[in-house]
């Protein structure tokens, strides 16, 4: 909004900002105003859905109507979806469908610059301050909004490494909208189908979120992943927030998350699964963690990505998996680079012994979700 402020101040024309609920603006807003119609962008996530419907009430008793239109994805809703119409529900099949509906106009850009003749011309007014709605600065640096084409190019042979620099960082960009998912997928499409894939899993949660609003709200996709008997250790749950959990790939994950805000994805799925299968602590206190933390929080890829993890979600394997972090540092920080960056005491007495053992923990996961699910089928990556 700032940056959008001052590139309209620069022309003569100007925003005005109003900070409180949409329904108490637009009441008061319509009390000044004629207002024929109100324009926004479609969001998923179960309180916008919400807030929508009653503005959509609202404004409607006033004779204002209410339109909406995509923009956060490249396809929503039930534009991807199975030759009977119900929503697929593994990745893959949706892929394979996302792409073959590509046509010439997918990745096009919104003419824009066309509209700005109606932004008000006046002057310039200040907008609300993030201090006076509550805010406080955290100190956290945001990644900028460009990215280097050999990123890209590379992105399938470094992406699972987080002591190199193999991925662009660009979620937040994509959360914000401060960069075009369509102009991007445009730009990526020739130089990499894995990174574009990224891109895919993104709309793929946010089709499950669509479809299937429990996820939204705190319930598991598969309901028979409900009954999991968690432990719930209050104090393992600090240790791992904190990252003294004495794995140190795991440590690294949530020191990284904790100073910056940013965590490397292959890093997040096996801090997911050491919460989640090595310390049987249900998957929503981490998921609400990372909520906390995350510059680049989105409600749809968050959940899917601690669901997955957890074996509750989105997952054609009939199993479930458990990340060794040895086995996982192994292959994906072999010469200790980003454990020795972010947890440089590792070798060191003070570092604090593993607060539990991977071989007990794996048995007792597997016990634990076997008498629920009858199941004893694991993969061990």
């Amino acid at each position: 909004i700032t940056a959008m402020h001052w590139q309209l101040s620069a022309s003569g024309r100007s925003l005005d900002v109003f900070y409180g609920l949409p329904k108490d603006v637009f009441e008061k807003l319509a009390a000044t105003h004629t207002i024929a119609n109100v324009y926004t962008n479609d969001d998923y996530e179960p309180y916008a859905r919400e807030r929508d419907a009653e503005m959509e009430e609202t404004l409607g008793k006033k004779g204002i109507g209410l339109k909406k239109f995509k923009d956060h994805v490249i396809f929503e809703k039930s534009e991807v979806i199975k030759d009977d119409g119900s929503p697929y529900t593994v990745f893959t099949p949706y892929s394979k469908k996302w792409k073959s509906k590509l046509a010439d106009d997918s990745f096009a850009s919104y003419p824009v610059n066309k509209f700005q003749q109606h932004f008000l011309q006046k002057e310039s007014r200040p907008i609300p301050s993030l201090e006076s709605m509550g805010f406080r600065a955290a100190g956290l640096e945001f990644p900028p909004e460009s990215y280097k084409d050999e990123v890209i190019r590379n992105y399938q042979n470094q992406r699972n490494f987080p002591g190199k620099p193999g991925t662009t960082r660009l979620g937040v960009h994509l959360r914000f909208g401060t960069i075009s998912v369509r102009e991007l997928a445009r730009a990526v499409m020739p130089m990499s189908e894995t990174f574009l894939n990224e891109l895919i899993w993104r709309e793929f949660y946010q089709m499950i979120l669509w479809h299937f609003q429990q996820v939204g709200k705190g319930r598991a996709f598969k309901p028979a992943y409900e009954n999991i008997p968690w432990r719930n250790n209050e104090d393992e749950f600090q240790k791992w927030c904190e990252g003294n959990t004495g794995y140190p790939i795991v440590d690294a994950g949530m020191r990284e998350l904790n100073a910056t805000g940013f965590m490397h994805n292959r890093v997040r799925m096996i801090v997911a699964s050491f919460l989640c299968k090595h310390l049987l602590i249900d998957w929503r206190w981490g998921e609400a963690y990372f909520a906390g933390k995350l510059l680049d929080f989105d409600l749809a890829s968050n959940n899917g990505g601690w669901q997955w993890a957890a074996g509750s979600g989105c997952d054609a394997a009939p199993y479930f998996r458990i990340f060794n972090p040895r086995l996982q540092t192994e292959k994906f920080d072999k010469d200790l680079a980003y454990i020795r960056r972010w947890v440089p005491e590792f070798q060191e007495f003070t570092y604090p012994a593993p607060i539990v053992d991977h071989e007990f923990a794996r048995k007792r996961c597997l016990e634990a979700y076997a008498s629920v699910l009858k199941q004893d089928s694991i993969t061990v990556v």
